[in-house]
């Protein structure tokens, strides 16, 4: 019964994590392309003037981030039930939706990290945004890492359903 009770607080812990991660991708998508927010992702989001900065850039990530926590956790939590005991029933929630939030990071970097190295002013995906915006290779650039990092969630949260799975037959071979 503990267990249920503590869904909503593990589906708040996992839109935490979600919004952060929102936060500190648009901190390094920011960087590498503040076109793709002044001329989309602001005015998308409604983003007052005053914040079209780092702020604002993070205030679009969490905006944007914050219900994929529940996407996430809610695969995750299911077979995470059947880890036996409360305290490694969360522990083991905790620490898979955390890989998810790192393979998702890391699938963002590398595809930033690949824009960086074949990405030119003369070479880089083209798409209904790129040519109507003032730095079409900058936006391509954030744009990429942000296009990637939907397949990083969803390589992330393959791999922490399985892992949760894991943990809960684990639990039941100990005990």
């Amino acid at each position: 019964m503990k267990k249920v009770l503590l869904f909503p607080v593990l589906m708040l812990f996992s839109c935490g994590l979600a919004a952060l991660y929102g936060a500190v991708h648009n901190q390094i998508s920011y960087t590498v392309g503040p076109v793709y927010f002044h001329e989309l992702k602001f005015i998308q989001f409604r983003i007052d003037p005053e914040f079209h900065n780092r702020i604002g850039a993070a205030w679009v990530g969490v905006q944007a981030s914050w219900w994929m926590g529940l996407v996430i956790g809610l695969p995750i939590y299911l077979p995470a039930l059947f880890i036996r005991g409360t305290a490694p029933f969360v522990r083991g929630f905790m620490r898979v939706s955390l890989l998810v939030v790192i393979i998702t990071l890391l699938v963002g970097m590398a595809a930033l990290i690949y824009a960086e190295l074949s990405f030119s002013q003369t070479r880089y995906p083209d798409g209904p945004w790129v040519q109507r915006v003032s730095d079409p290779l900058a936006f391509a650039k954030a744009g990429h890492m942000h296009n990637y990092s939907y397949l990083g969630g969803m390589i992330g949260l393959l791999v922490g359903v399985f892992l949760a799975i894991w943990f809960a037959r684990q639990s039941r071979k100990q005990n």
